[in-house]
């Protein structure tokens, strides 16, 4: 339990030294996105964020947590899960509630083959491809519900701060297909996140060390 706790932590601080490139095979990557990463039936903020300041007014929360490995050079394949709430405006007293959810699937391709060169100048960077399906839903409360298939794929790039932590932002074209009120629901929508790139060797030496 305790090599958990301290390797949960050292991923999240991103205390790692590192001169390897970050996407280099073997490496893992941990880190969330702002916002569910689900397209939804009620209109949502910049970013997935949005609250309002107003008595009654609404607002709209979302996390997805993501984790990947390096299969080889460039090409990332993990996993995200998608959580969001929605709560709208109220109209004479009554809003909607809606509730998101899913698990998918990820992949990533970096389209700039190479090392990330931060021996020069900081910060640098590397524009990637990401895919992602597998099961979603998107809720309401007393109201229309669609719970099935989701997919989203779109550019990204990804701006490395030092040699373990990089902010992101993509677009994604967001699909969701499935049973209930809705059959089909679409989006385009602009995503900001920050990952964590760790050499497995890194990990692994710094719990040796801890024991």
């Amino acid at each position: 339990m305790r090599k958990i706790l301290f390797l949960t932590s050292f991923l999240m601080l991103g205390v790692i030294g590192t001169s390897n490139a970050q996407i280099e095979e073997g490496n893992i990557m941990l880190g969330t996105d702002i916002g569910s990463g689900i397209t939804n039936t009620n209109g949502s903020g910049l970013l997935g964020l949005e609250f309002g300041l107003n008595d009654g007014a609404g607002w709209n929360v979302g996390i997805s947590p993501k984790v990947g490995y390096f299969l080889t050079d460039n090409f990332l394949l993990g996993a995200v899960v998608n959580l969001g709430y929605f709560k709208s405006a109220e109209v004479e007293g009554i809003s909607s509630e809606e509730f998101i959810y899913g698990v998918q699937a990820l992949s990533r391709f970096y389209v700039s083959p190479g090392d990330v060169d931060l021996e020069g100048d900081v910060p640098a960077g590397q524009f990637f491809l990401e895919t992602q399906a597998g099961i979603a839903g998107s809720n309401v409360v007393n109201g229309e519900t669609t719970n099935g298939f989701a997919f989203g794929f779109g550019p990204g790039y990804s701006l490395f701060l030092n040699e373990s932590v990089a902010l992101e932002a993509s677009v994604k074209y967001n699909g969701l297909v499935g049973a209930g009120s809705t059959d089909y629901q679409n989006s385009l929508g602009l995503n900001l996140g920050i990952q964590i790139f760790i050499p497995t060797s890194d990990a692994e030496n710094t719990i040796e060390n801890f024991d």
